[in-house]
This record gives C-alpha cells, structure tokens and sequence, in this order.
C-alpha cells in the first residue's frame, strides 16, 4: 500500500490527524494495534480546551460535543475547608467544555469512513522503517499476513509505549522525566455530581478530586501510595473516604453507585524532545506525558496536531516547509509550558511522602495567596484554559 502520511495510533491525536489530512485532500492511513472496542475501552480524560474543541469544529465534527457536552466556566481549588472558585471565564473570557475523550474517540472513529479516512485496526508487530530516507514505510502483521505502508512522512501517534519512539536511535534522543511517589485511585459511577464545578481538594486527608463526565455521570480521584492495590479498595470503602473528602466543602454531597470503572493510575512528568527524526514525526503520548492534574495531557496532544497538521498541509499545497522544520520548536514551546502547569499544580495540591510539616504550611499559605490575588488567579485560569498556540 502507498500512502502520503502514515499515521501510528488511532487514539484522538491519529484520528484528529487523519481527519485534518484527509478534509485538506492528503492521503493517509491510520495504523492501531488494537481493536475499536479495545480503543473506545480505555477511560481518558474529559476537560476539553479551547484548541481541542476547535479541531473538532473545523472538521464539522462537534456537534454531538456541542449537544451533549458541559460549558464550565470555572473550577475549585480547596484546602479541605473552603473552595477558591477560579472564575475561569470573567478571568480569561474563555471556557472549557466537559465531553469524555471516549465520546470524542467515538465521534472521531464514526467520521472515518464517510470521510475516507483508512483505519487498519489489530495491527500487531508495527515497526518503522527507512526514517533517514525519503521514502519510509511501516510493516505490520494483519490475521497473519504480513503488511506494509510506504508513505512520505510517519506520524507517531502510538503513545507511550507504541513503537514510535523507540525506533529513534538512542544517540539521537533527549528525554525528561519526573515520576511522582504515588498514583491516582479513580472511580467512574453514573451518579451526579457532588459540585457543579470540578473541586481539587488538598484536604488534611490528602489530595482528592472531583470531576464529572455529564450531569448524571462523575468521576472521583484520591492520591494513594504506589503500593496500594485495587483489591485493597472496595467501593464501600472508597465512596466512605470520598464523603469525608467531599461532604464538607461540596454543593451536593457525594451520591453513591455502581462502580463502571475503578483504576490506579501513576503520575509522571515526561517530555521526550526530539519529535522529529527524518521522516518521522511525534504527536500526544509518544513524546509527553503530564500528571492529569490540569488535564493537559488530550489538549497537549491536540495542540500537536495542530501544529503537524498545518505544516503537513503547508508541505503539500505549496512546497512550503518552513513550518515542517519548525515543528519540534514550536511544539516544545508550548509543551513545556503545560508540564509547568500541571507539574506546579501537582506539587500544590499533592501530599509528598519526603515532605515535612514546613512543606505542607507552605500549600496552606500559597493557596490562602491564591484565594486573595486575582494576578495568581488570572495566572492559573489562563493555564488551565489553554495557552494560544
């Protein structure tokens, strides 16, 4: 098969990849390693940024995000007993919109074949080839054939562990990391929400959050020592923990239910810099991770494409490859930027096993700081409602 852009991921960055390619009149293919089922399974993110909805009303895509999606205009930081609301939109005059990554994944996937979009999915053993030269190309095996797509360039959508990355030679790679000393334990149940707003809580119990996929469907998070097991956690105890957290400083209180899902999730700090290698580009996970607080990490990806996508474009309608050379500068402009926010976030509202009582007075005083500076206000809703690309 011969292609102009090979795509590697069918996740949000691929798929909004390929559409932007395919609406501009490139050809392209998408190249996923797992099935669709398996790829509309995985429970992501689900604060949208202005960049992100935007890729998806270019594309005319937004309208079930539109239908069914939450307008938030603002969010609460909490020292476990009082909440400092960040007026997000009388601060930025901007919003975010709540719509699950699933849901955007689903809208995405439904697209592709009225838009011509190729998706190859159960693609196992993908490798890249020929990145140094200008024809390229990735093999895979598929029910047991073996498959190849020549194409122009590569695009590493694949994230974290794809293989992408990997198959930058070592000599040639930056990379960055922070592992932080715990996880998230989350809890998915179609129960509304305790608050109107998302509240990130530093209480004297630890760090918790409380977010929501739609009016009737929420999502809870608690800070939990890498060593805990899910086993240890059974709803009960989990929804117990979340009443203390919550009761005291929520509008609603916390509702219980079924469980639709329940994860442990590790928190990282990850940049990998070299996003171009010849031929090959990376966007999203292949080439950075942020810890969810501040849900960057579906935005970041986003703005990449964007990025990509543009200077993609540029290449094939005018020869024009300015933006192409530029792309790993001007993406990690930007990146680094959003791994400050959620890093700094992070550190704020997270307990730390190496830290002391001095460090624990210090998030007491910065977030008494926040709750009577609009300047750290201003600051923190700019960053949590997307920076311009």
């Amino acid at each position: 098969m011969r292609t102009q852009v090979a795509i590697v991921g069918a996740g949000p960055s691929g798929l909004l990849l390929g559409h932007l390619l395919r609406q501009a009149g490139i050809a392209c293919v998408v190249v996923e390693r797992q099935t669709p089922d398996y790829v509309l399974s995985r429970i992501r993110a689900g604060v949208l940024e202005t960049v992100t909805t935007d890729l998806m009303a270019r594309l005319g895509l937004d309208g079930r995000m539109n239908a069914e999606g939450m307008i938030e205009e603002g969010f609460n930081l909490a020292d476990g007993e009082r909440l400092i609301r960040i007026d997000v939109k009388a601060l930025t005059g901007k919003h975010v919109m709540v719509y699950g990554q699933t849901e955007l994944t689903r809208d995405l996937m439904a697209a592709a074949p009225d838009r011509g979009l190729d998706i190859v999915y159960a693609a196992s053993d993908v490798a890249l080839h020929g990145l140094e030269s200008d024809a390229p190309w990735i093999s895979f095996q598929q029910g047991g054939e073996a498959c190849r797509i020549d194409a122009d360039f590569i695009a590493g959508c694949d994230g974290f562990h794809g293989p992408s990355r990997k198959a930058i030679p070592a000599e040639r790679t930056r990379e960055y990391e922070r592992v932080y000393p715990f996880g998230w334990l989350g809890i998915l149940a179609d129960v509304p929400p305790c608050h109107p707003e998302l509240i990130y809580s530093n209480g004297p119990r630890g760090f918790a959050l409380a977010s929501m996929r739609s009016p009737t469907r929420s999502r809870y998070y608690i800070q939990v020592p890498l060593t805990e097991r899910i086993e240890d956690w059974p709803e009960d105890r989990l929804w117990d923990e979340l009443a203390l957290r919550f009761d005291g400083i929520s509008e609603r209180g916390v509702r219980r239910g079924p469980a639709l899902e329940i994860s442990i999730a590790p928190l990282r700090s990850y940049v990998f810099e070299t996003m171009r290698h010849g031929r090959l580009f990376l966007a999203g996970d292949s080439a950075h991770i942020v810890p969810p607080t501040g849900a960057k990490g579906l935005n970041l990806a986003a703005s990449d494409v964007a990025y990509l996508s543009d200077a993609l474009i540029a290449h094939y309608r005018g020869g024009e490859d300015r933006a192409l050379d530029a792309y790993q500068q001007t993406a990690l402009a930007r990146i680094w930027k959003a791994e400050r926010f959620s890093w700094q976030l992070t550190k704020l509202m997270h307990r730390f096993p190496e830290d002391g009582a001095f460090e624990h007075r210090m998030q007491i005083a910065e977030l008494d700081y926040v709750a009577q500076s609009k300047a750290m206000q201003t600051a923190i809703a700019e960053n949590y409602v997307g920076l311009p690309l």
